[in-house]
């Protein structure tokens, strides 16, 4: 049986609960195609006191996404455990307090779109019935509303959205694959922030967007504030040149 997509609203209600007692507890932590935000890279890296190099290469993996032609980060499955997440044990998650936000959404999946005229953005959800999940039908009701309350979603959308701009952005301003040059300096800004943030606090010439004196001091300790700013530099970055301009070395 093939998955089922239903779209609901806000005020829709949810029947849906998911704890060990359950059959199938874990089994959506297997063999999945688990596509990572750039603040669910900054949460995880956090949450496990890694730099955002060693997550990176230990637990992810940067690849062209075929759709956006923009650098992805997805989560290294393990193959001794079934293509198991890494961090999934008998327990349930080990980084549950700063899980990714599609495992916190689940079972509903969110589309954001951008409307090109006005550039308003809207979300509209769905909800995901898979046929090895066992949550729905519990009896525990809740509307869509609450449900993304309660999973500690509202950060995670505010911080993740403006990667539907930096998709439009590429679309307009250099539609096709990003040369390698770009594609490391985007996937280094957007992902791997220990680097982005050295990079910007020496403030090399020729970069896109340069932080000022006020704003440096900032972005020295503030990852929320560095990953917008990168947004922003990634936005400038794509609008700019085909290539990286001097004084831009992807390293």
């Amino acid at each position: 049986m093939e998955p089922q997509l239903t779209p609901v609203e806000m005020d829709h209600w949810l029947d849906f609960t998911c704890h060990p007692e359950i059959p199938c507890f874990n089994a959506c932590c297997h063999d999945l195609n688990h596509f990572l935000y750039p603040y669910d890279v900054l949460r995880l890296c956090r949450h496990l006191e890694l730099s955002s190099g060693t997550f990176l290469e230990r637990y992810a993996r940067i690849h062209q996404g075929p759709e956006t032609g923009l650098p992805v980060a997805t989560l290294r499955l393990d193959p001794v455990r079934n293509m198991a997440c890494p961090f999934v044990g008998a327990a349930g998650c080990g980084v549950y307090p700063d899980r990714p936000a599609a495992c916190r959404l689940y079972p509903l999946a969110r589309a954001v779109r951008r409307c090109a005229e006005t550039g308003r953005r809207t979300e509209h959800f769905a909800l995901l019935q898979e046929p090895h999940c066992l949550g729905h039908g519990s009896g525990r009701r809740r509307r869509v509303a609450d449900w993304i309350q309660d999973q500690g979603l509202v950060p995670y959308h505010r911080m993740n959205d403006p990667f539907v701009e930096v998709i439009a952005i590429k679309r307009r301003a250099c539609p096709g694959p990003l040369s390698l040059a770009h594609s490391q300096l985007v996937g280094q800004a957007l992902y791997d922030l220990d680097r982005f943030r050295a990079r910007i606090l020496s403030r090399p010439g020729g970069d896109p967007l340069s932080a000022s004196a006020t704003e440096c001091e900032r972005l020295a300790d503030d990852d929320e504030a560095l990953l917008t700013f990168a947004y922003r530099w990634v936005a400038a970055l794509l609008q700019g040149t085909a290539r990286p301009g001097p004084g831009m070395p992807v390293g």
